[in-house]
């Protein structure tokens, strides 16, 4: 069994059944309560067709007080939930009444009961919010935690300040809640402080660090004096000057051979030199301005709505856990946390609830970690069979086509009227630079099938002027629609010479079993991730 996990579902669900005290390290990034719909941009540039990046909804982030919320709420004050979590929804509905900042709340309160349960006594918890929900969440943390639990109120500078506004100072950050499950919870002190940037040093620290080497290293001199004047074995004369010195003779010796001991003139007291990389660095403070957010530039940039920086997960991956721990993001997105805990050495589990974001952290891995990556995680909530196709059919019909789609390497499409029952595109490489062909993929579950549907795909085919198309099944395809695709014709591809059928059905039975529609190699749906850089494998002296 492998030592990550990828779950698709609903994170209570999946949270409910982990044990306690499993998890070393929580890191969510739930949605904001923003009442917005948020949409993933897959690659642009791969379509001689459309000129903008195709989008697909990933998550709503809009919460209504509705019947089940108010059953929700009633379960859970009335013993569902530990008692001061109850207390804190009852005076949260008297502040607030019914509305969608309570049905948030009641959302989330159930979910960060679990996370605390599955956190072992040296773990914590960082939540990351905005400054709308930020002191709500922080009322509910203390309910679950206790108050004494809170670490951190860390606020992370987003973006800088876009527009000015008459009635309130723009935001621009935003805040991550850190709460410690016992005193026990692990922090990593050395991982605290900021290393210096020669090239970007304040006025102070340039003051400090006023000699250099040849090689350009900056160093300061410190006092090589013993402070107690009673030390015998360490009062001897060194460079013509006699000292209680911190050091034995032996070692003073070397170290000035090793150039680390110098004498600004004759007769000066010897000194040592204080290199500014061996440093511990700047103390980090709770206000973090120095991780820029994503822009449309950045080289990780996947798309994905919501996507924070690598490094902002690193960071509290160091601060807060070691290398072998288990990190959990139960809200994992696109995942970042994932790919962080990847290149830091910790296990991880994975959690979302819509397919579209498992698919693309497994594309997001495989294309920053290589193939091999695909042994060290399993994947749960994915179909693996018939049964689990219609499961998944049965619960959500549009994540049943996503999830069909993506085992061609296509791209999920927007529901749109008049899309003729086209679910995904597939793109290929003509042989020309910036040219592409497009495979339709439409995708019909259920049991009722006709030759009108493999009619409907050779029309939209042809009005569309696409290459190819491919109709996935759920069920074995009737004679008359195998009638229908052959006698489409073929396509020739116009750099290999190589022809496919113009037309093709494939059943999701025959998708599980491995076997794919013949087509050419087509280009990754998604804006591509980095890929991993190499273990930094330096020392560092502290």
């Amino acid at each position: 069994m492998a030592d990550n996990k990828l779950f698709y579902g609903d994170n209570l669900e999946v949270l409910a059944k982990l044990p306690t005290d499993s998890v070393d390290l929580v890191y969510l990034d739930p949605p904001f309560n923003s009442a917005r719909n948020y949409n993933v941009i897959f690659a642009r540039g791969t379509d001689a067709h459309h000129d903008v990046g195709a989008q697909i909804e990933a998550f709503t982030d809009t919460w209504t007080w509705t019947q089940a919320t108010e059953e929700e709420f009633a379960a859970y004050v009335s013993g569902g939930l530990p008692v001061t979590v109850g207390d804190a929804l009852t005076a949260f509905r008297t502040l607030l009444g019914e509305n969608d900042a309570l049905a948030y709340l009641v959302n989330m309160a159930p979910r960060l009961v679990q996370l605390r349960r599955v956190l072992k006594p040296t773990g914590s918890l960082w939540l990351h919010c905005d400054p709308v929900m930020s002191h709500y969440l922080k009322v509910l943390l203390d309910a679950i935690f206790d108050p004494r639990s809170f670490r951190n109120e860390v606020i992370w500078k987003r973006t800088s300040s876009k527009s000015h506004s008459t009635t309130r100072l723009a935001s621009n950050h935003d805040v991550i809640l850190v709460y410690a499950a016992s005193e026990k919870a692990v922090w990593n002190e050395r991982a605290s402080f900021i290393a210096y940037d020669a090239d970007a040093l304040d006025a102070k620290t340039l003051s400090k660090y006023s000699h250099r080497d040849p090689d350009g290293r900056l160093y300061r001199l410190d006092n090589l004096v013993n402070p107690n004047r009673d030390r015998p074995n360490l009062t001897y004369e060194f460079l013509g000057v006699t000292r209680v010195w911190r050091w034995t003779k032996e070692r003073m010796q070397a170290a000035y051979e090793a150039g680390i001991v110098v004498q600004t003139a004759p007769g000066r007291v010897p000194q040592m030199k204080r290199y500014l990389d061996e440093m511990r660095g700047r103390p980090m403070s709770d206000v973090w301005e120095d991780i820029a957010p994503l822009n449309s530039q950045a080289a990780e940039r996947l798309g994905y709505p919501t996507q924070k920086p690598l490094a902002l997960l690193e960071r509290i991956l160091k601060l807060a856990s070691n290398e072998g721990d288990v990190v959990l993001d139960p809200f994992a997105g696109c995942g970042t946390t994932i790919d962080a805990a990847q290149n830091l050495k910790r296990r991880w589990i994975g959690i979302d609830i819509t397919y579209i974001a498992v698919d693309l952290i497994e594309k997001r891995l495989l294309h920053a970690h290589g193939p091999s990556i695909k042994a060290s995680y399993d994947v749960s909530g994915i179909p693996r069979d018939s049964g689990g196709a219609q499961a998944l059919f049965d619960r959500n019909p549009f994540d049943f086509e996503r999830w069909a789609v993506s085992q061609i390497n296509a791209q999920p499409n927007e529901k749109q009227v008049g899309d003729r029952g086209i679910d995904g595109v597939a793109r290929f490489p003509l042989g020309t630079a910036n040219e592409f062909g497009r495979v339709l993929v439409s995708v019909k579950g259920g049991k009722q099938l006709n030759p009108a549907m493999v009619r409907d795909l050779r029309g939209t085919i042809e009005r569309q002027k696409a290459e190819l198309g491919v109709l996935i099944t759920q069920t074995e395809p009737t004679r008359g629609m195998l009638e229908e695709v052959h006698h489409s014709g073929s396509y020739t591809h116009p750099a290999t010479g190589q022809t496919y059928p113009r037309l093709q059905i494939i059943t999701t039975d025959q998708l599980l079993a491995g076997k794919r529609p013949q087509i050419p190699p087509t280009v990754l749906p998604y804006i591509a991730a980095s890929k991993a850089a190499a273990p930094d494998t330096s020392v560092r002296m502290f």
